[in-house]
């Protein structure tokens, strides 16, 4: 299939964030005889017609959305995308698995290689210090175990899984709600740069979308698609990582969450999954044991059960605050030069571990401890 073809298909989805197309081209391409793509034509008008476009204008209607994906193959050019169809090799598998995988992906950075197996780490956008620990360090082990992060550059839990796959030198792929050259939220700038370094940005919405609510229903079919299970930390019953955590059930994939605070609300999601059955996540451990990982090499075997403890950075930090003085979150920011998040992250797991004390005004650093 030529990719402006299958752009030109893709155009032919509503933009109300509706996978019809979607859902039919894949129940083409699945029905015998299997579709002969260098006829694109023909699957184009397969498609209007039963996407309901009357014949009258169909001829008009495919010359349009040929014309606008020659523009949009245009713009993602000059903004360093590439777009892979359904039809490529380089498609992610897992993804084509499901019941209305995107038509096209627009993509930039290099697209890890996707025989690496995958795992979705989300949650929610307003986590607590704590849940921000969780998410960074349940990151990192499972980068370090082999699997791909996929989350979706969105604040909270998911900017931190990011950071912690990027910690480790690991893959992460951020799958985003508006197209994959704007940036959104606007601070994950540097973050959006490192994770195309790494992996790739994507989503299937084209060049210069931007974000509107009903675009990221869309897009977490995309994070679970593209994952062997999804892990979720710190989801209300309102969370938008449940919708997630659906449709990873929906698409056959494992479902795994984090328990906590029963008092605040924030975990009703979480503990609702696990009462329906997901398996509860204290570790890296229980998400390798859940998946029948094999901990072959040592430093798999080192991550099991391994409890939440500071890392290089935790340690920087810590080493830049001095004894007894109480240090807020915008000093040790503009300190630091690190992201919100980051920072946070990284107070949340030194608390944890006692080296520093939570106070009115920000955090101390107890003395007699070492870095």
């Amino acid at each position: 299939m030529m990719i402006i073809d299958a752009v030109a298909l893709s155009c032919l989805q509503p933009a109300s964030g509706e996978t019809r197309a979607a859902r039919l081209l894949k129940e083409i391409m699945d029905s015998p005889p299997a579709l002969p793509f260098e006829a694109t034509g023909d699957t184009i008008r397969q498609l209007a017609d039963r996407l309901g476009i009357p014949p009258p204008e169909q001829p008009s209607a495919i010359a349009a959305a040929r014309d606008w994906a020659g523009k949009a193959l245009q713009r993602a050019a000059k903004a360093g995308l590439i777009a892979i169809p359904i039809s490529d090799p380089a498609y992610p598998p897992w993804l084509r698995q499901i019941v209305d995988p995107p038509i096209v992906l627009w993509v930039k950075g290099t697209l890890a290689d996707l025989t690496t197996p995958a795992i979705a780490v989300v949650g929610s956008r307003h986590a607590t210090p704590t849940g921000l620990a969780l998410g960074r360090q349940l990151a990192e082990g499972l980068a370090e175990a082999g699997f791909t992060i996929v989350s979706g550059l969105a604040r909270g839990v998911d900017g931190v899984s990011h950071e912690g796959a990027l910690a480790v030198g690991g893959k992460t792929l951020g799958v985003l709600g508006c197209g994959a050259d704007v940036i959104y939220p606007s601070e994950h700038r540097d973050l959006t740069a490192r994770v195309a370094a790494s992996g790739g940005v994507l989503s299937e919405l084209p060049p210069g979308t931007t974000p509107q609510p009903h675009y990221f229903p869309l897009r977490n079919r995309i994070i679970s698609g593209l994952s062997r299970a999804v892990v979720v930390i710190e989801a209300s019953d309102r969370s938008g990582s449940l919708i997630t955590a659906r449709m990873a059930l929906e698409q056959g994939r494992d479902v795994l969450a984090v328990p906590g605070n029963v008092l605040s609300g924030r975990n009703r999601g979480c503990h609702a999954l696990i009462k329906d059955g997901a398996r509860l996540v204290e570790t890296v451990g229980d998400v390798l044991d859940e998946l029948g990982w094999a901990k072959t090499e040592q430093k798999q075997a080192n991550l099991v059960g391994k409890p939440l403890e500071t890392n290089a950075l935790g340690s920087h930090l810590e080493s830049r605050m001095a004894v007894g003085e109480t240090y807020d979150a915008d000093s040790l920011a503009g300190l630091m030069g690190w992201a919100p998040s980051q920072l946070l992250a990284e107070l949340a797991a030194l608390e944890i571990r006692g080296r520093l004390i939570r106070v009115p005004g920000g955090w101390v650093r107890q003395a007699g401890r070492q870095c």
